[in-house]
């Protein structure tokens, strides 16, 4: 059965929606707008969406254990107070490069990854190998991990917390690391999901945000592809799909009192006339249900 999938919150004209988090303890979608800068919280109680405009780009929104919310401003990673509007700039990445933060998450023991990618707002745009991936420990401190990158997006870790999946957009590959959840150190880089090898992928699309479920499958949002696809990362193989209208998704995320709704991003930056035309609610978050899996409460950061 086919899941149904509905706007949940509909846009007018230019949207980057991303980085989506559900927030278990208040009932609400928390996601961003990139280029227009917002962070939003829609509520599932009210249907009200609320947003917040900052001063540079926004690109990803986790809640802290402590109150308040991580946020990435340009190439800076700061805690932000919703009540009193404060925020507060905790360490600047790339100084040196004309990049700005990308897609972010938690690990389970509450540590924050991070990546960032050439400034620009098509993939045409976008220098390559400009990123760097990040992680920002419990104890406030930075680390580096990774150089080199692309696209920096994607995140998910298995339930056993030994397995690391990381999308560098550009190669269109998923890959997997070996991972220590104590020491927060990732190894042995592999491939586990290439982009060139899905049958019946648009040349074009690329692997964009990502959420596991409670199977360790993947869904990953294929941007210019109109779709988010299940994998299952051991075999790199398509096990099932959600059509989304809007040819640009860019991530997911599992919500919901049940944790059995998939809430889905997307974007219009680099979008025809044509295309908008054929997909007139791209842009809109959107929700999916009826998907036969469910996923579980993402971590928040920890210090």
């Amino acid at each position: 059965m086919p899941a149904n999938v509905e706007v949940l919150i509909k846009k007018n004209g230019n949207a980057t929606g991303e980085g989506p988090h559900w927030d278990e303890h208040t009932q609400s979608l928390l996601y961003v707008d990139i280029h227009a800068k917002e962070m939003h919280r829609w509520s599932a109680a009210t249907g009200k969406d609320e947003k917040y405009t900052f001063d540079d780009y926004c690109s990803l929104v986790v809640p802290c254990k402590k109150g308040g919310y991580i946020v990435s401003i340009g190439k800076s990673v700061c805690h932000f107070d919703w009540d009193s509007k404060k925020l507060d700039v905790l360490h600047t990445v790339d100084k040196d490069k004309g990049t700005r933060i990308n897609d972010g998450k938690c690990d389970a023991s509450g540590r924050l990854w991070f990546g960032t990618m050439c400034l620009g707002k098509t993939v045409d745009e976008i220098k390559y190998h400009q990123g760097s991936l990040y992680s920002l420990e419990v104890d406030g401190t930075l680390k580096k991990h990774k150089e080199g990158v692309s696209i920096s997006n994607g995140l998910a870790w298995t339930a056993d917390n030994k397995t690391m999946y990381y999308i560098d957009s550009i190669p269109r590959k998923v890959f997997a690391y070996d991972f220590d959840i104590n020491t927060g150190n990732m190894s042995n880089e592999r491939t586990a999901i290439d982009f060139d090898k899905v049958e019946g992928l648009p040349k074009l699309a690329l692997p964009d945000g990502m959420t596991i479920d409670t199977e360790d499958k993947l869904w990953v949002a294929c941007f210019l592809g109109g779709r988010i696809t299940r994998f299952d990362p051991v075999t790199g193989k398509e096990i099932g799909r959600v059509d989304v209208p809007a040819k640009r998704s860019t991530s997911c995320c599992f919500g919901g009192k049940n944790f059995d709704e998939l809430f889905i991003t997307s974007i219009t930056d680099g979008a025809t006339e044509e295309e908008l035309k054929e997909t007139p609610d791209a842009g809109s978050v959107f929700r999916a249900t009826g998907l036969e899996a469910i996923g579980k409460p993402a971590p928040v950061y920890e210090g």
